[in-house]
């Protein structure tokens, strides 16, 4: 075996065997969590996305409620979200009308529904089951407090392959009869989400016409 085929090799053993940690979100991982969302959302607007003071602020008010991956201590991925009221009646918003100019205003302990604001992984990371992860501790979370479910504006990435042919609501129902691959919404369906069509300006990201998807998780196991 040549030397380079053995390094890859051995790198290949080490990204499988290497253990990842689950913990939840704390004041120590904000700077690392901006620049992630940073590198994940890039052809979204910065100022849609967290900067490390609200993130701050995310880990004092509900630290139960927001998951960070680690690799040793490096942050790798998160999935975040708040409490909140949601109208299934009137449902188009921009992500600010959720969290609050100051990323958790709108969050409070009593609120019916866990409305999730991100979830991000590095693209190295993909593939190893990280995502599936951080949506089942959301749903043990919304099952720990009784929550009617999970609610969040989801991205769009393969839209932007059809936004020239394409209303984002066709594409997403074409995503959801399975006659398009999209590489977040699929997954979300794949997880027990299901698609309540088109969200515009949700956030400024001219890549999809500024266009996302409201999704939406019940809890089964919710008792009024």
């Amino acid at each position: 075996m040549q030397l380079n085929q053995l390094i890859c090799v051995v790198w290949l053993v080490r990204m499988r065997t290497v253990t990842l940690r689950y913990v939840n979100l704390a004041p120590v991982h904000v700077e690392a969590l901006e620049e992630l969302e940073l590198t994940v959302f890039e052809t979204i607007d910065p100022a849609d996305l967290y900067d490390a003071a609200e993130l701050s602020r995310l880990a004092h008010v509900f630290p139960d409620g927001n998951f960070v991956v680690l690799d040793g201590e490096r942050p790798i991925g998160m999935g975040l979200g708040l409490f909140v009221e949601f109208d299934f009646d009137h449902t188009d918003h921009r992500l600010t009308d959720i969290t609050g100019e100051d990323g958790v205003s709108n969050h409070s302990m009593d609120h019916p529904w866990y409305y999730g604001t991100d979830i991000s992984v590095y693209p190295e990371y993909r593939g190893r089951g990280i995502g599936r992860a951080l949506y089942e501790l959301r749903k043990d979370c919304v099952r720990r407090f009784n929550k009617r479910g999970i609610v969040a504006g989801g991205v769009l990435p393969g839209y932007r392959d059809h936004i020239d042919n394409m209303s984002a609501d066709e594409y997403i129902d074409r995503v959801v009869a399975g006659e398009l691959y999209d590489p977040t919404l699929t997954f979300q369906l794949q997880n027990g989400f299901t698609a309540h069509g088109a969200l515009t300006g949700y956030v400024e990201d001219p890549s999809v016409g500024n266009n996302s998807v409201l999704i939406a998780w019940h809890n089964p196991d919710y008792v009024a």
